[in-house]
């Protein structure tokens, strides 16, 4: 996992920040990338380096916040039934339900919440906002400060890791350092299959409401 990482990140101070904002752009349009592993990837290898931070924050959080804007024009030129045609974005009345429920629960700081909801793709609550005819000002606010919050939230908690490396070696061990990378690569995995999760989930959610009220 850690070559991995190099591989991805060969020249991250200089032009890495690049590809950071294409995998998190992308992945905020409903493509099934890893923009969270890419954001803490980033972190962690600037934290072996000891290399500034703003370029990939920067980068991050335009792309989060870019398209969340994108999401959100769709959304407003869209029905339920147009959404299901689009086929990246495998979004189907039954994937929907939950998190409608989520947003009418919670409002216009669903946009900001959802950010940290691993079963939420990025996609999905930008639409529903756009669906819903939300204000302008209202999405670009809580579209800016969660995107912002997320982004460097994730390029911190990798930083904390690579700039701690040497010594979690030295405690962890080989057998330890090799439980981690299974998990990042469990979170990888999770990541790019996060539709099939959420379809899970919405399945789970229909089921257990139904029995509810039968």
């Amino acid at each position: 996992m850690l070559h991995w990482l190099h591989s991805l990140l060969p020249h991250l101070p200089h032009y890495g920040y690049v590809l950071v904002f294409i995998v998190a752009f992308l992945n905020n349009l409903g493509f099934p990338l890893p923009g969270e592993t890419i954001l803490l990837g980033a972190g962690f290898v600037l934290g072996k380096t000891a290399d500034p931070l703003w370029q990939p924050m920067v980068a991050g959080t335009a792309a989060c916040f870019l398209g969340g804007i994108c999401a959100f024009g769709l959304g407003r030129r869209l029905d339920h039934g147009r959404l299901a045609k689009i086929r990246w974005l495998r979004l189907t009345p039954e994937r929907l339900k939950w998190p409608e429920q989520f947003f009418k629960r919670h409002g216009p700081k669903t946009v900001f919440i959802a950010r940290f909801i691993f079963l939420f793709p990025p996609v999905v609550v930008n639409l529903l906002a756009g669906m819903a005819n939300m204000r302008w000002g209202v999405f670009l606010f809580y579209n800016l400060t969660g995107s912002a919050a997320y982004t460097v939230s994730y390029i911190l908690i990798g930083y904390y890791f690579g700039e701690k490396w040497k010594l979690l070696k030295t405690w962890l061990g080989p057998t330890g350092l090799y439980l981690i990378f299974a998990g990042m690569l469990l979170v990888v995995l999770a990541v790019i299959f996060r539709h099939h999760l959420s379809g899970f989930w919405a399945r789970l959610f229909h089921k257990k409401a139904h029995t509810k009220y039968k």
